[in-house]
C-alpha cells in the first residue's frame, strides 16, 4: 500500500463536484469582466525564480535537472510565467491585456492550515494599464467571486494599502533605511509580538523610537497626516492614487468590501503600488484568504517594455476554509438526473432512452454490473439519482416505462415511444 505524499491531496467525486462548482463561480466572475483564459506550463527554468527572488528561493521549490541538463522547477506561482509570456508577445497584444488561469502550483514549504505543497489558484491579471480603474476592477472581480459563492459583506473584507505610502514614510525617517526589509517587517506585524516587530524595523535601519512612531502613524490610518508628516511628492502621489482606487471601487459597487489597512504590505518584493489581502472577518481563518496588488516593474525586469500590471490570486485551500466557516461551501455530493434501470432483456430500449436523455444534456447512468432490481435501485440512490426510469419486460409489454421520483417515491408511467419525447413538443417537461 502506498501512502499519499505529505502536502498533496486526493479529491474524490463528491469533493470534486463541490470544488468544480466553486471554481466555475470564480472563473465566471473573471469572464464577465472580459478576462481571457490562458494555459501555462508546469515547468519553468529555475533561474527565472532565482533572478526574481534570490538564491534562497530554491529551498522552497521542487527543482531538478531534466534529461537535457537544464535546471527546472515546478511552477510555484503564475506571475513570472505570465510576465514572460507578455514579454514574448508584448508588441502583438492589444492593451490592456486581461488574462485569467486556474491551475495547480507547487511549493516545498511547511504544511499547515490552508497551506499545502500542491495547491490550486485562479489568477486574474491586467497588463498595460496604470489607471486606478484597473486596480478597482481586480478588486471587483474578487468581490463578485466571493458574493457569487454566497458570502456577504459581513463575512469578508479586503484590507487595502499602498506600497509607496509605506516606502515613502520609511525614507522620510532615514534615507538609509532598508525599505524592502522594513516592508517585510510590516508584512509580519500581525503575526509577531510588538517588541519583535520593533526589533525587525530596527534591523532594517530605524531607531526604536522611529519604529514606534512609524507604527503609530500606520495604526492611525490618517492619510492627510501621513502626507503632512512625510512632506514628499512620493507619499502625496501614493495617497492620491490609493484614494482614486477606492473611489473607483465605489463606482463598481464594491467599496463596502474594502477597508483601509496600512499595515497590509504583501511580502513579495515585486509589488509597487496598491496592495490588498482578503480576510475572514470572524478571524476563524487564521491567515489571509488571498491577496494581490500592483507590480508595475516586473515586465521590464524580465526584459520587456515598461508595462504596468495588477492582479490577484485566489487560492483553493484558504477559500474553502472561508466558505466552510460561512456555511456556503457546496454540498459534497454527486448529482445524477436519471438512472435507467433494466429488468430482463430490455437493453436495446434502455440504451435508446439513455442516449436520448444524454442528447438533451442530462446526466444519465445505467447498469454496468448485471445487477438485480433491488441492487440497481440502491445504486441509483447512492449516486443521488433524481429519477429512475424502469425499463422492464412487463413495462414494455404494456408499451410504457415507469418513472420513479427518488425524493418522494412517487411513480408514474409514460408511453415508451414518447419518452423522453421531443424537447419542443407540448408536455416535454412532464417527462424531462
Amino acid at each position: 500500500m502506498y501512502d499519499r505524499l505529505k502536502g498533496f491531496r486526493d479529491f474524490y467525486p463528491g469533493e470534486m463536484a463541490a470544488r468544480r462548482e466553486v471554481l466555475d463561480t470564480v472563473e465566471d466572475a473573471a469572464a464577465r469582466y472580459g478576462f481571457r483564459e490562458v494555459g501555462t506550463p508546469a515547468l519553468e527554468r529555475t533561474r527565472m525564480y532565482v533572478d526574481k527572488s534570490g538564491e534562497e528561493i530554491v529551498d522552497e521549490l521542487y527543482t531538478f535537472e531534466d534529461k537535457g541538463g537544464r535546471d527546472v522547477a515546478l511552477t510555484p506561482e503564475l506571475t513570472p510565467t505570465v510576465a514572460r509570456m507578455v514579454v514574448a508577445r508584448g508588441q502583438e497584444l492589444s492593451k490592456p491585456i486581461k488574462w485569467t488561469s486556474t491551475r495547480p502550483f507547487w511549493r516545498y514549504e511547511q504544511v499547515q492550515q490552508g497551506r499545502f505543497r500542491e495547491f490550486y489558484q485562479t489568477n486574474v491579471d491586467v497588463f498595460g494599464s496604470a489607471e486606478p480603474e484597473a486596480d478597482a476592477e481586480i478588486l471587483a472581480v474578487a468581490a463578485d467571486a466571493l458574493t457569487g459563492l454566497g458570502l456577504s459583506a459581513d463575512e469578508f473584507e479586503f484590507r487595502v494599502s499602498h506600497r509607496d505610502i509605506l516606502g515613502g514614510l520609511l525614507e522620510s525617517f532615514d534615507e538609509s533605511v532598508h525599505v524592502r526589509e522594513a516592508i517585510r517587517a510590516v508584512d509580519k506585524s500581525a503575526k509577531v509580538e510588538r517588541n519583535e516587530y520593533y526589533d525587525l524595523l530596527h534591523e532594517a535601519g530605524l531607531s526604536y523610537d522611529q519604529a514606534r512612531e512609524f507604527d503609530d502613524l500606520l495604526s492611525a490610518e490618517d492619510l492627510d497626516a501621513l502626507v503632512e508628516f512625510a512632506g514628499t511628492d512620493r507619499v502625496e502621489a501614493a495617497v492620491g492614487n490609493l484614494r482614486a482606487v477606492l473611489d473607483a471601487t465605489e463606482d463598481l459597487g464594491v467599496r463596502e468590501y474594502c477597508t483601509l489597512s496600512l499595515e497590509t504590505a504583501r511580502g513579495l518584493d515585486y509589488y509597487t503600488g496598491v496592495v490588498f489581502e482578503c480576510f475572514d472577518t470572524t478571524g476563524s481563518v487564521s491567515r489571509a484568504v488571498f491577496g494581490g496588488g500592483r507590480y508595475d516593474d516586473l515586465i521590464e525586469s524580465f526584459g520587456g517594455q515598461p508595462t504596468p500590471a495588477v492582479g490577484v490570486a485566489l487560492g483553493d485551500a484558504t477559500l474553502q476554509l472561508l466558505c466552510e466557516r460561512a456555511g456556503v461551501w457546496p454540498a459534497e455530493e454527486l448529482a445524477t438526473d436519471y438512472y435507467v434501470l433494466t429488468v430482463g432483456d430490455t437493453r436495446e430500449v434502455a440504451a435508446r432512452i439513455a442516449r436520448d436523455l444524454r442528447d438533451r444534456g442530462h446526466v444519465v447512468e445505467t447498469d454496468l454490473a448485471d445487477r438485480g432490481f433491488g441492487s440497481q435501485l440502491s445504486y441509483a440512490d447512492s449516486i443521488n439519482a433524481r429519477t429512475v426510469v424502469v425499463v422492464g419486460e412487463q413495462d414494455l409489454a404494456n408499451d410504457e416505462v415507469t418513472l420513479k421520483e427518488m425524493a418522494t417515491g412517487e411513480q408514474t408511467t409514460a408511453p415508451v415511444d414518447d419518452f423522453p419525447g421531443d424537447r419542443d413538443a407540448p408536455g416535454y417537461d412532464d417527462f424531462a
